[in-house]
């Protein structure tokens, strides 16, 4: 099996309009999956978020009221009302309500700078959906379904172990 590493250092080399079309179609498969999603974030749906990765070749920006991702190579900064910045893994382990956000905060594994009370509406949306992007590509992989969300399961926690992350 493929290390998260792995995975990591291979995605450099995909072309930025196939990764835009997989972050996009990823977003609108968990927005099948949850259509309130976004309900709970109120006047803070036209705020924009990015994510930044810092082992990661892209650069994601969400507006939620737009329900799309802009995708951008790692460098370009996106725009945004609050940037959440990290590893890759910690970031979706807290979109999935995985980890302790609060703790990879103070320990300075994660970094948030700007409109705090829009990504504090942002988690609690979050948290109040359950989402659980392992099952959610998995329904994309139609009769590969089971397989991949065990692989997929598989990289998760050997990527959350190598970051020292409790599970949730």
């Amino acid at each position: 099996m493929l290390a998260p590493s792995r995975l990591m250092a291979t995605a450099r080399f995909v072309p930025l309009p196939i990764a835009a079309q997989v972050a996009n179609t990823v977003l609108k498969q968990t927005l099948r999956i949850h259509p309130k999603l976004f309900d709970r974030l109120g006047e803070y749906r036209t705020a924009r978020f990015a994510f930044i990765p810092n082992d990661f070749p892209f650069s994601f920006s969400i507006r939620p009221a737009d329900r799309a991702m802009t995708v951008m190579r790692r460098g370009k900064l996106p725009m945004a009302d609050a940037t959440i910045s990290g590893p890759l893994v910690l970031m979706l382990a807290l979109a999935e309500g995985r980890v302790d956000g609060d703790a990879l905060f103070f320990s300075r594994k994660l970094l948030v700078t700007g409109d705090m009370e829009a990504v504090l509406a942002l988690r609690n949306a979050l948290d109040d959906n359950e989402v659980d992007l392992v099952s959610t590509i998995s329904r994309l992989t139609g009769p590969f379904g089971e397989w991949s969300a065990k692989a997929l399961d598989l990289v998760r926690r050997d990527a959350l172990e190598k970051q020292g992350v409790p599970w949730n």
